[in-house]
């Protein structure tokens, strides 16, 4: 069992009862929604850092800058949870369920401080189901390359 699976089946355990939330996500780059964008299925026990990592696996870049999600949409923002917060910044380690996301809301991810990727991020449908999901990719369109 690899070290995602293990991880969701204890998280799932300690809530055996409740339904969980699964969350259907469209994710473009900023500006280019019509041309290329990914659709995907991830749970609401999964964090801010996981869906970084679904992210950018699903448009092929790497995992080598810092990054924050800008919940206001906006790039540099002040509601936002850093990759490495400092102070009393929030961090990227809140799960999806408590940023208690509602259908049709948007938020970005502000990828590369020294490029500005941002990526918008559209909350497309919120289902319940009685055990999690792996993080999966459901619809692709088009391609952008990183460098």
């Amino acid at each position: 069992m690899d070290k995602e699976t293990n991880s969701l089946a204890e998280q799932f355990k300690a809530k055996e009862n409740e339904l969980i939330r699964q969350y259907t996500l469209k994710i473009y780059p900023a500006g280019r929604s019509r041309e290329v964008f990914r659709t995907i299925e991830i749970c609401g026990i999964r964090t801010l850092r996981e869906l970084c990592w679904v992210i950018l696996d699903a448009f092929d870049f790497d995992h080598d800058h810092l990054y924050a999600f800008c919940m206001d949409n906006r790039m540099y923002g002040r509601h936002a949870y850093q990759a490495c917060p400092r102070y009393d910044e929030p961090s990227v380690d809140i799960t999806l369920d408590e940023l208690a996301l509602h259908k049709g809301q948007k938020f970005s991810l502000h990828y590369d401080f020294g490029d500005d990727w941002m990526f918008t991020i559209t909350v497309f449908k919120i289902s319940e189901v009685k055990e999690p999901i792996e993080s999966r990719i459901i619809k692709t369109k088009g391609f952008i390359e990183q460098y």
